[in-house]
């Protein structure tokens, strides 16, 4: 399996990280997750760390043939239309975000002309798909639980997992926002953990806690052996028990309103009101 070249950006406000992967210099490229500054006392967004990944795009003289999403987000706002603009390519994610919409069409009652079907992403990914970058083979890996949409993507031998796993000392995902379900994530799990031991995983999110660096890549044998939450030997049932005690005890992300709202769009704002500008809803007692 060809060797995927990855470079990293970490977003230290959501502790987010996106990534540029790539089958040679001047070569073809991916864009994933990649995020969009925003200020939730002022409601203003920049462009300022998506604009770190089109430098080094430009830098290393790349083309941009995909723009890809894990899943829609609920820790941040997606820059995709951003990096399409500025670089091209074109914004998928998994089939199966129609299920999100649905959910969150009703949670915030978006407005009747917004579609449950996937239209607002130029390409919606089946599960097995295969497609290219460059040189580099590609395959869609369907890893639901934290959401039902949640897809990890294998560029070469490096697989982008989203929010499935963390590194091996900070644990799993939590599985309690709207559609999320903590025994499908342990099997979405275990199909990742069946892969060659060597395989690299590159995390979505690192939460070090002060405990050390933030770091964004580890490997299936090291996840086996070390995480904290489903290591060899951990259960369905065990694994089951601990999430949905642990997700008991966790705020909602900080940004989870205007994320979702935005990233079900496929990181278009919402239609602007009579008066020109663009709002978010609050959903009163509802989350």
């Amino acid at each position: 399996m060809r060797k995927a070249f990855v470079e990293a950006f970490l977003d230290k406000d959501s502790e987010t990280f996106s990534y540029v992967v790539y089958d040679q210099e001047g070569g073809r490229a991916a864009v994933i997750d990649p995020v969009l500054d925003y200020d939730p006392k002022s409601g203003r967004t920049r462009t300022d760390g998506a604009q770190r990944l089109v430098d080094f795009v430009r830098a290393h003289k790349l083309t941009v043939d995909w723009v890809l999403e894990t899943h829609a987000h609920a820790d941040h706002l997606s820059a995709a239309p951003f990096i399409r603009d500025q670089l091209g390519g074109r914004i998928a994610i998994g089939d199966k975000i129609v299920e999100v919409q649905k959910i969150f069409r009703e949670v915030f009652n978006l407005e009747k002309q917004f579609l449950t079907d996937g239209s607002q992403f130029d390409k919606l990914f089946a599960e097995g798909e295969t497609f290219n970058v460059g040189e580099l083979d590609a395959e869609v890996i369907y890893t639901p639980g934290h959401t039902p949409a949640d897809m990890s993507w294998r560029i070469g031998d490096a697989v982008f997992v989203g929010d499935t796993l963390f590194m091996p000392d900070v644990g799993t995902a939590r599985c309690d926002f709207p559609g999320g379900n903590a025994h499908t994530l342990y099997h979405s799990i275990q199909r990742l953990l069946g892969m060659d031991d060597s395989t690299r995983l590159f995390m979505c999110h690192d939460y070090p806690d002060g405990r050390r660096d933030h770091q964004y890549v580890t490997t299936v044998a090291d996840q086996k052996k070390h995480n904290i939450h489903v290591h060899d030997g951990v259960s369905e049932e065990d694994f089951v028990t601990m999430r949905q005690a642990r997700d008991r005890s966790l705020a909602m992300p900080r940004l989870i309103l205007p994320s979702i709202q935005l990233n079900v769009r496929a990181g278009q704002m919402p239609p602007a009101e009579d008066n020109g500008t663009v709002y978010f809803k609050i959903p009163v007692n509802r989350l």
